[in-house]
C-alpha cells in the first residue's frame, strides 16, 4: 500500500501515542522502531518510525531524522509528520527546531507549524502560550523535569533559539475563524518571511481546524493530536480507505511486570497507587552505580510469575537532583535505564511477557533491549497510550509504553485489567 503520512517521533513512546490516536480512524498504521535496515516492504497508509533523540546532541538527532525521512519518501509518502512531546520538552539547544529546519530543507519547503496542543491531556496553547491543565508550562510540574526543565511556557519564546528563520503565531481568535482564515493567516506571514508558526488550540474542534488547513502541507509538526483528524480529511479527498478490521491480540502468557523509569508528578502518583497492591523494588541510582543491578535481578527471580512486581526509579524532584549532582545528569540516567532494560530481559525469560512501562527514554530502553523492530497498535488504555504487541526472541509480548504525564493515578492496573479483559 502507498503510504500516505509519514512520521517521525522523537521518542518511543511519543510514536506510540501519535500511532494510537491515527488508528482510531480504522486505518492501518505500521509501528517501526528505529530506520529500518531495509527498504520498504508491506507498508501502510501511516507509517510511524519511533526514535530516540529527543535529547540527543542536535547534529546526531538530524541526521536520523533524515534518515527516517529517506526511508519514508521510498514508501511513497508525499506528507510528513515531526512529532514531538505536548509539553514541548526542549532546551534552547534542543532538537524540535533543528530537525524541523533540516526536514525543511530536504523537502524544498518555506513553512510549517508547530501544535503541540493535546486537549483530551490538558495541553492546551492559547496566544502562543502552552499550558499544562490551568497552569502555564513552566509553573507545572515539567519545571523540575530532570531532562528538559521546562522554565518557559511561551512557544515563540522557546522556539526562536532554535532556529535560523522567523517565528510567528496564528493566534486562537483566527483558529475560531476557521480554516479559510487560517489558510489566509499562514499566506500573509509567508509573504512576511515567517517559516515557523505556532499555532493555538485550546479543543479538539481547533485542531479539526488546523488539520483542514493543513491537509497538504508537506510537514506539519506538533504532538500526536493534531493528526488526529487528518485521516478524515485524506479520505474525504480520496486519498485513503478504510483498511483495518478489529485487532484481535495475541495469546500471551498471562505474567507481567511494571517498569517506571518517568519521575513525572503523574507517574509518581501512579507509583504509589499500585504499590499498594504490587511487589516493589525501588531503584537508587547511586546504589546502582556502586554495586550493580545483580541484588534487584535476584529479587525479580524470586517473584512468583502470578505476582505482578514494580521495579521502579521514580522519585521526588530534589532527589533526582542530589543524584544528578553526585553522577551527572546523562550517566544518572543511562544507569537506570540500563538496569530496567536488563529487567525487561530477564522478565521477558522468566515468562512475563505484558509490560507496562512509563517513561520516554524508559520506553527507548526496554524496547531496545527486547529487540523490537516493529509494533501493531491495539486499544488506547488513555488518550495517547495504546496497547502494542509484537515479537522478542520469538515470543509473543505486549506493551503498553506511557510518557510519564499521562494516564490516571490507576493507569498502571486500568492497563493490565484492558489487557486481561
Amino acid at each position: 500500500m502507498k503510504t500516505i503520512l509519514g512520521c517521525i517521533a522523537d521518542d518511543f513512546t511519543g510514536a506510540t501515542d501519535l500511532a494510537g490516536v491515527l488508528a482510531r480512524s480504522g486505518v492501518k498504521v505500521n509501528l517501526r522502531i528505529g530506520v529500518p535496515k531495509t527498504p520498504p516492504t508491506n507498508t501502510a497508509a501511516f507509517e510511524v518510525i519511533a526514535l530516540k533523540c529527543r535529547t540527543s546532541p542536535t547534529e546526531d538527532a538530524i541526521a536520523e531524522c533524515l534518515s527516517a525521512l529517506s526511508w519514508l519518501k521510498q514508501t511513497g509518502a508525499s506528507r510528513f509528520f515531526w512529532k514531538y512531546c505536548s509539553t514541548f520538552d526542549s532546551t534552547d539547544k534542543g532538537n524540535i527546531g533543528p530537525v524541523a529546519e533540516a526536514i525543511m530543507a530536504d523537502l524544498k519547503i518555506d513553512q510549517t507549524i508547530y501544535c503541540p496542543a493535546f486537549p483530551e491531556n490538558g495541553r492546551s496553547i492559547f496566544m502562543g502560550n502552552l499550558f499544562v491543565g490551568e497552569q502555564p508550562l513552566a509553573e507545572s510540574p515539567m519545571k523540575d523535569h530532570p531532562l528538559t526543565p521546562m522554565r518557559d511556557s511561551n512557544l515563540i519564546r522557546l522556539l526562536t533559539p532554535q532556529t535560523t528563520a522567523p517565528v510567528g503565531l496564528a493566534n486562537r481568535l483566527c483558529v475560531a475563524s476557521g480554516p479559510d482564515a487560517l489558510r489566509a493567516r499562514l499566506d500573509d506571514l509567508r509573504d512576511d518571511g515567517v517559516v515557523h508558526v505556532v499555532v493555538d488550540a485550546v479543543a479538539n474542534g481547533d485542531l479539526r481546524v488546523i488539520a483542514d488547513a493543513c491537509r497538504n502541507m508537506p510537514l506539519i509538526t506538533g504532538g500526536s493530536a493534531v493528526a488526529m483528524a487528518l485521516p478524515d480529511f485524506y479520505m474525504s479527498d480520496g486519498l485513503l480507505a478504510q483498511d483495518a478490521s478489529e485487532y484481535t491480540a495475541p495469546q500471551l502468557d498471562e505474567g507481567a511486570i511494571v517498569l517506571s523509569g518517568s519521575c513525572s508528578a503523574m507517574t509518581r502518583a501512579q507509583v504509589a497507587a499500585f504499590s499498594n497492591q504490587a511487589e516493589c523494588y525501588k531503584l537508587d541510582p547511586l546504589d546502582l552505580a556502586n554495586n550493580g543491578d545483580q541484588p534487584v535481578r535476584e529479587w525479580l527471580q524470586n517473584i512468583p510469575k502470578d505476582v505482578v512486581p514494580l521495579i521502579y526509579a521514580t522519585a521526588e524532584p530534589d532527589a533526582v537532583r542530589k543524584v544528578q549532582e553526585k553522577l551527572g545528569t546523562e550517566k544518572a540516567g543511562e544507569i537506570v535505564e540500563n538496569a530496567l532494560a536488563r529487567l525487561a530481559v530477564d522478565a521477558r525469560n522468566q515468562g512475563r511477557h505484558r509490560f507496562v512501562v512509563a517513561g520516554g527514554e524508559t520506553s527507548g530502553a526496554v524496547t531496545k533491549a527486547l529487540e523490537i523492530e516493529q509494533l501493531t497498535v491495539g486499544a488506547e488504555i488513555v488518550p495517547g497510550v495504546p496497547w502494542t504487541f509484537s515479537k522478542s526472541n520469538g515470543i509473543n509480548i505486549a506493551l503498553a509504553l506511557k510518557s510519564g504525564n499521562f494516564g490516571t493515578e490507576s493507569f498502571f492496573s486500568d492497563a493490565l485489567e484492558l489487557l486481561n479483559s
